[in-house]
């Protein structure tokens, strides 16, 4: 999994409309040490539909792609990101100060939807590894709820990325890192419209008829089990009836 999100991590040096795009879905933290040298940056993009819309484009353009190349590209990435059931959030460190230690990484990161936090279902394990300079990664959170299915930011007006200050203790002053976004007018289902969506969905209902059929052996299994018991429970009734 780690191979393929550092496929998908984006370049931060792109087009002017894109940059436009960018600077909305960005939040950025800087801090400076005591001494005024040492210093920590840290950036967090929200992967919205405009902000993957606008990426999808910027490429496009920029390879000269055809429209059947551009649906191809469009469709792999959605599929990497798995943006119909994760929000994916990508980070990225220019850290100047002391080394910084987040593994494991999924307790040092937290969304908060409605007050309520929720840990990553996956993330790049490079974040697990202490280091200065440079890293970045991308960070996956549910975007349905686990026990009921309903989709999390149903209603939502904003979100916040929360990371604790045990990433970089001293320069941070032991007070945690948050980033908020406004995700009201954000909608994922945008992306997914014509042979782009037909895709997306006959992989899930692939996936879904895997699974379907998984749990049906397992109950068949199970329905055996309890039929080959009732099977030797009326044998021996009946040798106990006969004497």
């Amino acid at each position: 999994m780690a191979a393929l999100l550092s496929l998908i991590a984006i370049s931060f040096a792109n087009a002017d409309t894109f940059g436009q795009v960018l600077d909305r879905w960005t939040k950025s933290r800087k801090y400076t040490g005591e001494d005024k040298l040492s210093n920590l940056e840290i950036n967090a993009t929200y992967y919205s539909a405009e902000f993957i819309e606008a990426y999808i484009q910027k490429e496009a353009e920029a390879n000269l792609w055809t429209q059947q190349e551009a649906d191809d590209y469009k469709y792999k990435f959605l599929s990497a990101l798995k943006l119909d059931e994760m929000i994916p959030i990508q980070l990225e460190f220019n850290n100047n100060a002391e080394t910084m230690h987040m593994g494991p990484f999924d307790i040092m990161v937290k969304l908060i939807i409605k007050n309520k936090s929720y840990k990553p279902v996956d993330y790049d394990k490079r974040l697990n590894f202490k280091f200065q300079g440079k890293k970045e990664g991308l960070v996956y959170f549910p975007r349905y709820d686990e026990k009921t299915g309903k989709d999390l930011l149903e209603g939502v007006k904003t979100v916040t990325l929360e990371l604790r200050s045990a990433i970089a203790p001293t320069i941070t002053k032991g007070q945690p890192t948050k980033f908020l976004w406004d995700v009201s007018n954000d909608d994922p289902q945008k992306l997914y419209q014509g042979k782009t969506a037909a895709r997306v969905e006959t992989d899930r209902l692939l996936k879904r008829l895997e699974k379907l059929r998984k749990d049906k052996a397992e109950e068949e299994a199970k329905l055996k089990a309890i039929n080959d018991e009732i099977s030797t429970i009326q044998n021996r009734l009946d040798e106990l009836a006969e004497q």
